[in-house]
């Protein structure tokens, strides 16, 4: 071990050498581990998008649940190119300004074997990669604001926009080495203000340009159409978060084990406290939905703190977080905005939650786990990173808000963009207008009940109608006529 020498940037190999006249993993002799550990982490990560898109299925009706797991795997291919072409750039370059890069890194240039911004324990291609997932995991939480009425070609070109002029400028300034939060500091473990703040404000300006859903008296407007799909879901994204919270040391370091255990430990907790709030309003009652909604709170809740607090005070953060997001149940009403994927309730609300309690019980000793950072909070006597935190959370908020405001509306009014679906279109649902010939779960039953009801009410299947798809497309057996069958006999 004490051969062991710690990587160092040399501004004269930008990329980390030329690898066909020297050996660029040499520098990592003896540290492999950590580079290997946030790799893994970074898959972990990965698992988080689809999980979000099952979660937000399931919540959906069933006439619009496709277009959230498309979206899921289509804003991995939007955030990946925005990433490579200049989004990592705008966001790490070393030689950016306190509020946003230069575009020193433009299309990955010198992204190699270089020992990274975030960690000289890492070569810049695993920085860049776990980094890129968080904004991938960001942004499919924001286009949940355009929940059962948003077209997804526009949402794809504005979740390219938002990329680039909301998340780059804010991760900039929370985790760049050049940011003014950063050198603030404001804290924030893994992602309070970037990742959940931001989505959370973004989300609610997307829902609130498109405007209210058309509600024709259907009963099951506000109701999740599927709670297997939102518990598989919110199993992905718990799981998933360990690597976002577990992997944010940026090293394999105690520290980093201890926010793996302060994860848990807050997503546990958190589904304690949205049941216990449940079970009282409800006068003795459980919600399955309710228990994923308090994970995933206190996952949210603990992200900036992540890597500050112990694990009572994890749990704490968690079991309040999740109370507070479960008592803002109805603040879709008191903003008379319609937010149905609970995107503000629980990652603006929480994320806001949770960074505030970090002002006040951030400890030295557990920062001090990793061998290199001191931070502290009010609980250390430091109350004025208290006013640090405040700071950020209305900094992060305004700017997305009235940011996204402003991209949405210019979007809104270019010819032929057209950000919502026509009424008749959101009637029928997302996945009829958006998709062709698929649907959610096994469509031939589906198209089964709707023939035996064309039946009964009319005698015959009607024209275009799903009973014709029936015979056009499945090998189910269809009603014979009355003077077939009786030649038949």
């Amino acid at each position: 071990m004490a051969d062991i020498v710690i990587p160092e940037y040399k501004p004269d190999k930008p990329n980390g050498g030329n690898s066909l006249d020297e050996d660029v993993n040499a520098q990592y002799a003896g540290l492999e581990f950590h580079y290997v550990y946030l790799m893994v982490c970074a898959f972990l990560v990965w698992l988080i998008i689809p999980g979000i898109g099952l979660l937000y299925s399931g919540l959906a009706r069933r006439k619009s649940s496709l277009s959230f797991l498309f979206q899921s795997f289509a804003v991995c291919g939007v955030v990946c190119f925005q990433w490579m072409f200049w989004g990592y750039s705008l966001a790490y370059s070393r030689t950016g300004n306190a509020f946003i890069g230069d575009l020193a890194n433009f299309g990955l240039k010198n992204v190699s074997s270089a020992p990274s911004p975030g960690s000289v324990l890492l070569p810049e291609i695993v920085f860049c990669l776990y980094q890129m997932l968080f904004c991938a995991c960001t942004v499919q939480l924001v286009v949940g604001g355009s929940f059962e009425r948003g077209r997804i070609l526009p949402s794809m070109i504005f979740s390219f926009c938002w990329a680039t002029i909301v998340y780059c400028p804010i991760a900039n300034w929370t985790w760049n080495a050049n940011g003014w939060l950063f050198n603030l500091p404001s804290l924030d473990f893994a992602g309070g203000g970037p990742v959940h703040i931001a989505s959370g404000w973004a989300a609610l300006a997307y829902a609130f340009v498109l405007g209210k859903r058309t509600h024709k008296g259907d009963h099951v407007h506000g109701k999740a159409h599927n709670t297997t799909l939102v518990f598989l879901g919110t199993v992905l994204i718990w799981f998933g978060w360990f690597g976002f919270n577990g992997g944010s040391a940026l090293n394999a370091s105690i520290r980093a084990m201890m926010a793996a255990f302060n994860t848990n430990t807050a997503a546990s907790f958190g589904v304690l406290g949205w049941v216990s709030v449940d079970y009282v309003r409800t006068k003795g009652h459980f919600s399955v939905v309710g228990a994923c909604s308090g994970a995933i709170a206190g996952l949210v809740g603990i992200t900036p703190a992540a890597g500050f607090v112990s694990p009572w005070i994890a749990a704490l953060i968690g079991f309040l977080t999740a109370v507070v997001c479960s008592l803002c149940k109805d603040v879709d009403k008191w903003l008379h905005i319609d937010e149905g994927m609970d995107v503000f309730k629980l990652h603006g609300i929480g994320g806001m939650t949770g960074s505030f309690l970090t002002g006040i019980f951030a400890q030295k000793w557990v920062s001090a786990l990793d061998g290199a950072s001191q931070y502290s909070g009010a609980l250390d006597g430091v109350g004025v990173q208290v006013g640090r935190q405040l700071a950020e959370i209305c900094a992060i908020s305004a700017y997305s808000f009235v940011v996204s405001c402003v991209l949405l509306y210019a979007l809104k009014y270019i010819p032929f963009m057209h950000l919502r679906v026509s009424e008749e279109a959101e009637m029928i649902g997302l996945d009829l207008d958006q998709f062709f010939d698929e649907q959610i779960g096994d469509w031939s039953m589906m198209e089964q009940h709707a023939f035996a009801a064309a039946q009964t009410t009319h005698g015959h299947a009607p024209q275009g109608s799903s009973a014709t798809s029936v015979q056009a497309h499945s090998e189910l057996p269809v009603k014979q006529d009355t003077d077939t069958q009786a030649k038949t006999e």
